[in-house]
């Protein structure tokens, strides 16, 4: 079994942490290679590997995945045993349904506050569209918590691919001091109190690749 994982800045790659976490969530080892963002070779380096010239891209003894969301479903068909998908037909359809969103969605709250895992500090005026994402994304984990959240502090109960596509969301609030509900608050602990999540965590801040 041989799982390479191509990521990119841990500081700063939302995209690579996801998929990160959906290989941690699998149990399965694998290797991580690093290619750093917003340099002159960038483009050249990523695209020796992905067809896409984006990151993360995932490669296995069949030929290479990528698209963050297309990882985490092979990984949960490959290892079944993981329960990368939450049990029950309707938990998973909310759980895809929901990492679908984030997916395709919350484009401003991208835009204004971009994951930077060594920020610590608020914006001082946070736009309202960005403020209408936030809303959005606490009224989810609101949901998921209050629907399937009873055997555990993740939006599921057991850690899923629903916590690994919105750790950076969470990352994100924590790192802009955002005043968040009850609910969304101890979400937020509950990622960055989750193992998995401290290692990308501790190494991003140790990071010194700009």
């Amino acid at each position: 079994m041989s799982l390479n994982l191509i990521i990119g800045n841990k500081r700063y790659s939302s995209w690579s942490l996801r998929a990160a976490l959906a290989l941690e969530l699998s149990g399965a080892p694998y290797t991580e290679q690093l290619i750093a963002l917003d340099r002159a070779d960038t483009q050249a380096r990523i695209r020796e590997h992905s067809p896409t010239g984006k990151v993360p891209l995932l490669k296995t003894e069949e030929g290479p995945v990528w698209d963050s969301l297309a990882i985490g479903e092979y990984l949960a068909e490959r290892f079944p045993e993981a329960h990368l998908w939450p049990r029950g037909q309707y938990a998973r359809a909310l759980a895809r349904s929901v990492c679908a969103e984030m997916h395709s969605g919350f484009v401003a709250l991208r835009t204004h506050l971009p994951m930077d895992l060594k920020r610590d500090q608020a914006l001082a005026e946070v736009p309202d569209d960005a403020l209408a994402d936030i809303r959005r994304v606490c009224a989810l984990w609101a949901e998921c918590r209050e629907r399937f959240g009873q055997d555990g502090p993740f939006l599921f109960g057991h850690a899923s691919l629903a916590d690994a596509y919105f750790a950076p969301a969470a990352a994100r609030l924590r790192s802009y001091q955002v005043d968040l509900p009850e609910v969304a608050a101890a979400y937020v602990a509950t990622v960055y109190q989750w193992p998995a999540f401290q290692r990308w965590y501790q190494a991003a801040l140790k990071e010194q690749l700009g």
